[in-house]
């Protein structure tokens, strides 16, 4: 039904739809659900290339099966902080996943900053990314590294002089400020062919057009983001 959880029959129109070249909006409409279920589900099994109506069934079987003997029961099991309902934290992590690995992150990359952004503090260690998502030490050490490399954590010290993961405003601007650094990069390699390959030819003049378009974007982007970051940001309210 719409809204609920799909079925081996959603999941087949889905493979029908990508076999036909159709966007996930349209597959979205014609099963009467949200574009970011259909994408969320196409992109945790297997990609548009790759999906298999059940194959992903199963593997949705096993991880619902799994969540149910990993969930604390009863009294044990702990209440969410704000009030906030369990499932839908859960299903709204796997969509920001999702949208991560749209941008051209990897799954697990994804999903570390997913967690990290979805919790009030901003910040987790090591053990705690292990605990809530299920995976060994050394994934989330892999997550960690190729994530600090992109300027989208950084790694501080608490007071107990643990190792914590943290996400925040400033991450943001930093990352805006490294893809400027790095259409500097490209300018200047597409002016260096200009002098090789001669002014005025088709390569040379291919080339300046690429320089002359990423100087532009590059300048405003940082414009942008140091301008963003005196303006925008906002902070929760103390209560």
């Amino acid at each position: 039904m719409p809204g609920g959880r799909l079925t081996q029959q959603d999941r087949q129109q889905i493979a029908l739809g990508l076999a036909d070249g159709l966007p996930y909006a349209e597959i979205a409409r014609r099963l009467d659900r949200p574009t970011s279920t259909i994408t969320r589900e196409v992109m945790r099994n297997g990609g548009p290339t790759a999906y298999r109506a059940d194959l992903a069934h199963r593997a949705t079987e096993r991880r619902t099966h799994r969540r149910r003997q990993a969930a604390p029961r009863g009294p044990e099991a702990s209440p969410q902080p704000h009030g906030r309902d369990a499932e839908a934290v859960r299903d709204y992590e796997e969509t920001l996943t999702t949208v991560f690995m749209q941008s051209g992150l990897p799954k697990m990359m994804s999903r570390v900053l997913s967690c990290l952004y979805t919790t009030d503090a901003g910040s987790l260690t090591s053990s705690e990314l292990v605990r809530r998502l299920q995976v060994s030490p050394a994934s989330i050490s892999k997550a960690i590294t190729f994530l600090e490399s992109q300027d989208l954590v950084r790694r501080v010290r608490d007071e107990r002089r643990r190792e914590r993961y943290v996400v925040d405003d400033d991450l943001w601007y930093q990352a805006m400020v490294a893809s400027a650094r790095s259409n500097a990069q490209l300018v200047e390699a597409a002016r260096q062919g200009v002098g090789i390959l001669g002014p005025d030819t088709p390569a040379a003049v291919r080339l300046e057009n690429i320089a002359r378009f990423l100087d532009f974007v590059g300048e405003g982007l940082t414009r942008a983001a140091e301008q963003a970051r005196e303006v925008l940001y906002t902070h929760p309210r103390e209560t």
